[in-house]
């Protein structure tokens, strides 16, 4: 990454002389809540922090529930680098870096109805919730494919209409449908993903040069065995780094 000069990347990428992070709460394969705002672990933080190392830059994580909040506040000044699944509909403000993880989206489906498939889910037109903004939501409402797709504001949200028998299942990163399915012995997660979700650092694209250094950084930590590292020291191994 040599090609680079360093000061003009740090001014563009960093306007205040700190790199501020959005983290997304919403993905539990990518981070985790620590002790305080400046104690988070996983994937992405293992990258925002080694991106600011590169760079000699102080650093600083925001916070969000949900991936919707992130891709929102793009170009409002709340960030610098975000830590998104590529989306088309994202893609038109937010300039990706090659996906440094693959995750899937899975659906949650109640036991009672037995062995169903992915066409069963809309043959059948069952309720499925969603979060709304998600990249699964986003896929499944351009795609269809979720039978009657129900958008909710938060994840527990979406649980309590579960509980509450609201919902014939949930759709999901595979992870966060498992933990659900531990503690609702009624329902099982569905084997066959219903998408494959490509996880990027994101940049607002009106920083091309930024997006071009986080392209490159991306590419160098991939390779490097530093995100496969990282996910296993997360309790992460099983999730895809794509070549």
């Amino acid at each position: 990454m040599t090609d680079f000069d360093l000061e003009a990347i740090r001014s563009e990428i960093a306007p205040s002389g700190t790199l501020v992070c959005a983290l997304n709460h919403g993905n539990v394969v990518l981070v985790r809540r620590g002790p305080t705002d400046e104690t988070p672990t996983g994937v992405s933080v293992d990258l925002a922090r080694s991106l600011a190392e590169k760079l000699s830059l102080p650093i600083r994580f925001r916070h969000y529930d949900k991936a919707g909040d992130v891709s929102a506040s793009v170009g409002a000044g709340e960030w610098d680098v975000c830590f998104l699944a590529i989306d088309p509909l994202r893609a038109e403000r937010i300039a990706y870096s090659e996906p440094y993880v693959q995750i899937e989206g899975a659906f949650l489906i109640r036991r009672a109805a037995g062995t169903l498939g992915l066409k069963d889910v809309e043959r059948l037109r069952l309720k499925i919730g969603a979060v709304k903004g998600s990249a699964y939501e986003l896929f499944l409402s351009r795609q269809g494919g979720a039978g009657e797709l129900i958008r909710f504001d938060s994840f527990p949200e979406a649980v309590a209409a579960l509980t509450a028998g609201d919902l014939d299942g949930l759709a999901g990163v595979r992870q966060a449908m498992s933990i659900v399915a531990r503690d609702q012995p009624d329902f099982a997660v569905m084997q066959e993903p219903f998408m494959a979700i490509p996880q990027a650092v994101g940049i607002s694209a009106d920083r091309p040069a930024a997006a071009a250094f986080t392209r490159a950084f991306v590419k160098e930590q991939k390779a490097s065995g530093f995100v496969r590292l990282s996910l296993v020291l997360s309790g992460h191994a099983d999730v895809v780094v794509p070549p």
